[in-house]
C-alpha cells in the first residue's frame, strides 16, 4: 500500500476518532432536554438534564478506535495518535521515514474533525463554545483539568497512561498473540484509560486529539498542548523500547 493511501487512512481514522470522542463529550457528554408540563391551569417549560457522562465519553474513545481497527488496521495499522507512531517506531515495528508523513494525516484529521463539530455545536441556540474550563472538549492542566489537578499530576498521568495504552497496542499485535482480537484489546484499553484520567487531563494520551480542539478553543488553551505532545511521546517511547528490549523477537522488528 503507498504511503499516500496509507495517510489518506489515517487522517479518515483520526477523523472518526475525535469526531467520535470529543464530539461525544461537546454534544452528548451534557445536555438539557425540555418539554412542556402543565398543572392547575397553567402550562410551564422543565428541563431535565441528561447526557452520557464520562462513563459515555470513555466507551465512545474506544469504540472509535475499536471500529477504525477493524476497518483500516490492514490499511496503515491504524495510528491515529502521532504517540502510537513514535511507540511502534522505538518497539521497531515502524519505520521511521514514515513519522513525519503519519503525524502530519493524524493532525490534519483531528483539525478537520474539530473544525467539524464546532461547526455542528454553534448552531445550537444559546452555545457557548468557550465556557468552562475545557471547551470543546480540549485538554489541560492546573485551572483547566476538571478536576484541578496539578502540571505535574497531569505530565505524569499522560505518560503512564500512554506508557499503558503502548503495551497493550504492542502486546495485543504482536504475532504470539490471538489473532483478530488485538481491536477488541486496544478499544477497552483506551476506554479504561479515559475512566481513569478524564478528571485529571479530560485525557489525551494522543497528541493530534489535544491539538485539534484547541486551535478552536483559543490561546490559552493552546498554550497548554505542549504537554500533551511530550508527555504521551515519552510514556509511547519509554514503552516501545521496553517492549523490544524484553518482549519482541527479532524477526517481529521492521528495519528503520
Amino acid at each position: 500500500m503507498s504511503l499516500m493511501k496509507r495517510c489518506m487512512a489515517e487522517f479518515i481514522g483520526t477523523f472518526w476518532l475525535v469526531l467520535g470522542g470529543c464530539g461525544s463529550a461537546v454534544i452528548a457528554a451534557s445536555f438539557t432536554e425540555q418539554g412542556l408540563k402543565t398543572g392547575g391551569g397553567s402550562a410551564v417549560t422543565a428541563a431535565a438534564s441528561s447526557g452520557i457522562g464520562v462513563l459515555g465519553v470513555s466507551i465512545a474513545f474506544g469504540l472509535t478506535v475499536l471500529t477504525m481497527a477493524y476497518a483500516i488496521g490492514h490499511i496503515s495499522g491504524c495510528h491515529l495518535n502521532p504517540a502510537v507512531s513514535f511507540g511502534l517506531w522505538a518497539g521497531k515495528r515502524f519505520p521511521g521515514s514514515d513519522l513525519l508523513p503519519y503525524i502530519g494525516a493524524q493532525v490534519a484529521g483531528a483539525i478537520a474533525s474539530s473544525a467539524t463539530i464546532y461547526l455542528i455545536a454553534s448552531q445550537k441556540k444559546g452555545f457557548d463554545g468557550f465556557s468552562g474550563n475545557n471547551p470543546l472538549a480540549t485538554n489541560g492542566f492546573d485551572i483547566h483539568s476538571p478536576a484541578g489537578y496539578s502540571m505535574m499530576a497531569c505530565f505524569v498521568m499522560e505518560v503512564v497512561m500512554t506508557f499503558f495504552f503502548l503495551m497493550i497496542i504492542l502486546g495485543s499485535t504482536d504475532r504470539r498473540a490471538p489473532q483478530g482480537l488485538a481491536p477488541v484489546a486496544i478499544g477497552l484499553g483506551l476506554t479504561l484509560i479515559h475512566l481513569i484520567s478524564i478528571p485529571v487531563t479530560n485525557t489525551s494520551v494522543n497528541p493530534a486529539r489535544s491539538t485539534g480542539p484547541a486551535i478552536f478553543a483559543g490561546p490559552e488553551m493552546f498554550g497548554q498542548v505542549w504537554l500533551f505532545w511530550v508527555a504521551p511521546i515519552l510514556g509511547a517511547l519509554i514503552a516501545g523500547w521496553l517492549y523490544d528490549a524484553f518482549f519482541q523477537e527479532s524477526e517481529d522488528k521492521v528495519g528503520l
